[in-house]
């Protein structure tokens, strides 16, 4: 059985492959592919079959697919692009004969209206289309989304966000990427056909984010609310270019409405281990930070 996992120099994809390994799929049955296959020579090294592919390259996908039985799209991160990378991708696969897709959607890809889930919406109809055996992972949002802005809330003392008293459902990469193991490889069952709601154990606030970070760091940090506008306009002004910005913002709004909450519990059953939780994750990256 040749599992292969996409973007794999990506940080999610490249957890994947890790996951995949660590739980006891030979590296020689897992194929890695990346537009720069020499950033993940050292994959190579410990036997797994790095290829090179490129989701806008559809001969590339040809040749990377050969053999392969079960693949995990890995989302693009192209915003704007992705719906003709991914439908590459599927055709690819079924050029291929490949047995079975997993794909990294969102949260509620087929009822939200977050901006940011139409892309994801567009694949999963695809896949639909396609014929092919297929399962969705419908990841919330990720914990790094805030552990990597640790540096800059306490610099500030306060979270931004418009996001009002909403909850959301977020999880490390590395859970995300461990349940993405788990379906590729086809543990318990084959999950054709299965649609996985993912996130954290535990959906907090962005308000209760604010007094973690001040706990975990021994400091006041307050959460400041704003209009999704001036949102906007503040992550503008932090350097973001407009289309991000108001693409973050949106999400945001959406946490306030649900969008990025689930309460499945699909995540850790999937695991076998409850998900990390944000004390944890922000534990973590205080220590990492300080090192």
């Amino acid at each position: 059985m040749t599992l292969l996992v996409t973007g794999a120099s990506g940080q999610l994809g490249r957890l994947v492959v890790e996951a995949l390994l660590e739980r006891g799929t030979p590296a020689a049955d897992v194929v890695a592919i990346a537009r720069t296959p020499e950033s993940i020579t050292d994959l190579a090294e410990r036997g797994v079959q790095v290829r090179r592919a490129d989701y806008t390259d559809p001969a590339s996908l040809d040749a990377a697919f050969v053999g392969v039985n079960r693949l995990l799209l890995v989302s693009g991160s192209e915003v704007g692009q992705r719906i003709a990378q991914h439908a590459n991708v599927i055709d690819a696969a079924k050029r291929a004969g490949v047995g079975f897709v997993a794909y990294t959607s969102i949260t509620r890809a087929d009822t939200t209206d977050l901006l940011l889930a139409a892309e994801h919406r567009a694949t999963e109809e695809l896949l639909a289309g396609s014929g092919l055996p297929h399962a969705l992972l419908r990841n919330s949002w990720y914990l790094e989304n805030y552990t990597g802005q640790l540096p800059t809330v306490l610099e500030h003392g306060a979270v931004l966000g418009a996001a009002r008293d909403g909850r959301v459902s977020a999880a490390t990469r590395a859970d995300y990427a461990e349940a993405a193991a788990v379906v590729l490889a086809g543990e318990e069952d084959g999950h054709e056909g299965a649609v996985y709601e993912l996130g954290g154990d535990h959906a907090f606030t962005l308000g209760e984010l604010a007094e973690t970070v001040g706990r975990v760091a021994g400091r006041e940090v307050v959460y400041r609310d704003l209009s999704v506008a001036d949102y906007t306009a503040a992550l503008v002004a932090a350097g973001l270019p407009e289309g991000y910005a108001a693409v973050l913002a949106d999400s945001d709004r959406g946490i306030a409405e649900g969008a990025l909450f689930t309460d499945s519990g699909d995540l850790s059953r999937l695991v076998g281990h409850p998900t990390t939780d944000l004390e944890t994750a922000l534990r973590a990256a205080v220590v990492r930070s300080a090192a």
